[in-house]
C-alpha cells in the first residue's frame, strides 16, 4: 500500500536520475575549452561514470544508505576524472533521504562520511590531480559541495522531524479520542446501571415487604424485576458492543421518543410522572440522547429517593435552547424527611458532567414546598 501510494514520487526520482545520467554524459563528451580541464579518458567509461552518478537515484527511496554510498563512490572517481561540472547535485539528492528515512545514529555518521570523502575528493581534482583553480579556488569549489550536500541532509531532518511530530500529534489526538470515547461508554453504562437497579431494588423491596401478606403483588414485582434485568442486559451488551472486535447487534439509540418507556419503567415502581415533550422537528441524535440521559438519571434519583410520588418532566427545544426540568414532590407525608443538601451518590455528578461538557448550566436542589428538582439548559448549537 505505501508503494502505491509513492508511486509520483518514484516516477520524479526516475527522471531525476535519467537527467543526472545525461548531464554527465554530456560532461564526458567535453572537449577542452579556455584551458579547462575536461575528460580525456575512453566514452564507455564516462558512460558507466554517469549511469553509477545518476541511476541509482531513482532507487533512493528504497536504500537510502547504498544509494548514497554508490552516487559518492561515482562522484569521487568523476572528480579525479574532470568530469563533474555542477556541485554534487546527486549526492544532495541521496544525502536527503539519508536523513528523512533513517535514525540519526546512522545518518549523521553517513553525513560526516560524504563530506569528508566528497570535499577531499573535489580539493584533489581541482587542486591536485589536474589542476584548475588555485588552492583558494578548489576550497571554494569543495565548500559550495559540503553546502548543497549538508543543505539537502538538514532539509531531510527537518522534514522527518516535522513528520514524526505530526506522528506524535496524531497519536495523541487518538489516545483523546480514547479516552473520550471510554468516558462517554462509562457515563452511559452508569445511567444504564443506576437506572435499572434502582428498579429492581424498589420492586425487590415491594416484593419482600408483601411476599406473605399480597403474594399475587409480590409476583408482580418479581415480574417487573426480571423485564427490568432483561433490559438492562440487553442494553448493556449494546453498548458494550462497540468495543468488540467481531462485532455486536446494536440496538437504536434512545432518542425523545425512548422517554416513554423511561415513564413507563417509573411507573411501575409508583412514580406518577407527567411527561411533556416540545422539541422541534430534526434533531440531532446525540442531542436526543443527551436529554435521555439526562431525564432518565433524573428519574432514577426521584425513584430512590421519593417513591411512591408525582413527577413533572418537561423537555423544551428550539433552534437556540434545550430546557429539562423535572420536579418531583418528594417521598409521601409518612416517610417524608426534610432534605437540607443535595443527595448522596453520583448521578447529579454524572449529570453535571454531562451537562457542563456541551457548555450548558445545570441546578438542583430541594423545592421550598417540598421534594426535588433539577434543572437544565444546554444550548441548541452545542449539542452533538
Amino acid at each position: 500500500m505505501k508503494l502505491k501510494g509513492q508511486h509520483h514520487l518514484y516516477a520524479l526520482d526516475l527522471g531525476a536520475a535519467l537527467a543526472l545520467t545525461a548531464v554527465y554524459v554530456g560532461f564526458a563528451r567535453l572537449t577542452a575549452d579556455d584551458g579547462q580541464p575536461t575528460y580525456t579518458g575512453p566514452f564507455w567509461l564516462g558512460c558507466l561514470i554517469a549511469a553509477a552518478v545518476g541511476l541509482p537515484i531513482a532507487v533512493r527511496r528504497r536504500w537510502p544508505l547504498a544509494v548514497l554510498g554508490t552516487v559518492l563512490v561515482a562522484l569521487t572517481t568523476a572528480s579525479l576524472l574532470d568530469i563533474p561540472r555542477e556541485p554534487y547535485t546527486a549526492a544532495g539528492l541521496a544525502a536527503y533521504l539519508v536523513a528523512l528515512a533513517e535514525p540519526a545514529r546512522r545518518s549523521v555518521p553517513a553525513l560526516a562520511v560524504t563530506l569528508s570523502v566528497a570535499c577531499g575528493a573535489v580539493y584533489l581534482g581541482e587542486a591536485t590531480v589536474t589542476p584548475a583553480e588555485d588552492w583558494q579556488g578548489a576550497v571554494g569549489v569543495a565548500g559550495l559541495v559540503s553546502v548543497v550536500i549538508g543543505g539537502a541532509w538538514g532539509a531531510g531532518c527537518t522534514v522527518r522531524g516535522r513528520r514524526v511530530e505530526a506522528e506524535r500529534e496524531e497519536r495523541r489526538r487518538s489516545e483523546r479520542a480514547l479516552d473520550e470515547e471510554r468516558l462517554r461508554i462509562a457515563r452511559e453504562l452508569h445511567d444504564i446501571v443506576s437506572h435499572n437497579l434502582s428498579l429492581i431494588a424498589v420492586k425487590a423491596g415491594v416484593a419482600g415487604h408483601v411476599a406473605e401478606a399480597a403474594p399475587q403483588e409480590a409476583r408482580a414485582a418479581l415480574k417487573v424485576i426480571e423485564e427490568t434485568s432483561r433490559s438492562a442486559l440487553a442494553e448493556m451488551r449494546r453498548t458494550l458492543g462497540v468495543l468488540r472486535t467481531e462485532g455486536a447487534p446494536l440496538g437504536p439509540v434512545p432518542d425523545l421518543d425512548s422517554l416513554g418507556s423511561l415513564v413507563a419503567e417509573a411507573d411501575r415502581t409508583g412514580v406518577d410522572v407527567d411527561l411533556t415533550v416540545h422539541a422541534v422537528e430534526g434533531l440531532a441524535k446525540g442531542t436526543q440522547l443527551t436529554i435521555y440521559r439526562i431525564v432518565q438519571e433524573a428519574l432514577t434519583n426521584v425513584i430512590r429517593h421519593a417513591a411512591p410520588t408525582r413527577c413533572q418532566v418537561t423537555v423544551e427545544a428550539d433552534a437556540r435552547e434545550i430546557r429539562i426540568d423535572i420536579a418531583d414532590e418528594g417521598p409521601p407525608p409518612a416517610s417524608r424527611q426534610v432534605i437540607s443538601e443535595l443527595p448522596d451518590g453520583h448521578g447529579l455528578l454524572g449529570m453535571k458532567e454531562r451537562v457542563m461538557m456541551y457548555g450548558g448550566s445545570f441546578d438542583a436542589g430541594p423545592r421550598p414546598e417540598g421534594g426535588f428538582t433539577v434543572s437544565v439548559r444546554l444550548p441548541a448549537e452545542g449539542t452533538p
